[in-house]
């Protein structure tokens, strides 16, 4: 995570992944990993300028309206234009990639929840490739995507990091930031930053289940696979079936996330450890999936997205979260219906059983 003043930009390599390269890599790989720290700590002075945008309207537009840029190699944002709403493939991976990914996510959230756009007023999808010279993240930075190119300035057996436009959940987990900003904005600390970084990766996965047409039962869950080069021991950021099992590598360390509330980690790093204890959501949505059967954005996603929509408070933690997803479950499906028990069982799997007030029992 970089933080920012604010508001939080929102990175998807979390700092203890950085943190752990610049003890344990080599002399480069250190290198760029406090590159990466440092560039996070430049940008807060220039985080004024994002907050007086952000919140600007846009004259209203009823479809996708996608605009790739490229920085080649450089801060400026947005850069120059390669790629335009209804142009065709580039042949650039990043700059397609990049496009496509936008493009899904809209998709996803206009298609099956009815949302137009990151504002749902139509916002232009911005994004920016080749961000400065072999930089190890992405971020949503309130306005707009913004992805680095990895470590293609390495040799190869150095490596870590592919394109990071190389993941379609990534682009979903970091635009599902900026929905997350214009509805429930969740505040980036402790148990609401954690949720706001489980919605990111709930609906980032979505996005991936529903290009690959894959059912609950039938996807990896995995977040940003394909991400880690072949030199990595991993297969993702994150495993929201199996949280704590997505690398175990002796430069990037070991996935820290738990994913039941006994193994919940009180640490005042990674803003009270947003990026580790999401791990507990993630599972109660991987279980609930599962549970209510077939695609997961027909159902339990709409449970979740109606959650962020309409119902969760800034400062929500995981237990009004569980109740919350409950009583939407109710009011959507009906009382003790099988979706509103798939969310219970859900819950109380991860250490969260619904707590009822008597008006609900």
């Amino acid at each position: 995570m970089c933080q920012l003043n604010y508001r939080p930009l929102h990175c998807i390599i979390p700092p203890y992944v950085l943190e752990n390269i610049l003890q344990k890599g080599s002399s480069r790989q250190k290198e760029k990993a406090q590159y990466a720290i440092g560039l996070a700590g430049q940008m807060r002075g220039q985080r004024q300028a994002f907050t007086d945008i952000i919140l600007k309207p846009q004259a209203t537009q009823n479809h996708k309206n996608r605009l790739v840029y490229t920085a080649q190699n450089t801060n400026t944002l947005p850069g120059v234009l390669a790629r335009k709403e209804g142009d065709s493939a580039t042949g650039d991976p990043q700059v397609d990639e990049a496009y496509e990914g936008a493009g899904a996510t809209y998709d996803l959230y206009d298609q099956i929840f009815g949302r137009n756009s990151i504002d749902n007023n139509g916002m232009d999808l911005i994004s920016t490739i080749r961000y400065m010279k072999g930089y190890d993240n992405a971020f949503w930075n309130g306005e707009q995507m913004v992805y680095g190119e990895g470590d293609e300035d390495l040799p190869e057996e150095e490596r870590l990091f592919n394109r990071f436009t190389i993941a379609i959940d990534i682009i979903g987990h970091e635009l599902t930031h900026g929905i997350t900003q214009y509805e429930a904005n969740l505040v980036y600390q402790g148990q609401s930053g954690a949720l706001n970084e489980s919605f990111s990766d709930v609906f980032g996965s979505l996005v991936k289940q529903r290009v690959k047409k894959q059912t609950a039962v039938n996807a990896d869950w995995i977040i940003g696979e394909g991400l880690f080069t072949s030199n990595v021991n991993g297969v993702g950021i994150r495993s929201m079936k199996q949280p704590g099992s997505a690398y175990n590598d002796p430069t990037l360390g070991t996935d820290p996330q738990p994913g039941h509330m006994n193994e919940y980690v009180e640490t005042t790093r990674d803003n009270g450890g947003v990026h580790i204890n999401s791990g507990i959501p993630n599972k109660a949505f991987y279980l609930t999936a599962l549970e209510i059967g077939g695609y997961a954005w027909e159902k339990a996603g709409k449970i979740w997205y109606m959650t962020l929509k309409e119902k969760l408070s800034q400062t929500a933690n995981f237990e009004q979260a569980a109740n919350i997803t409950y009583q939407v479950a109710g009011d959507l499906y009906g009382q003790n219906s099988l979706e509103q028990v798939a969310v219970a069982k859900a819950w109380k799997a991860v250490g969260l059983p619904i707590q009822l007030d008597k008006k609900q029992e």
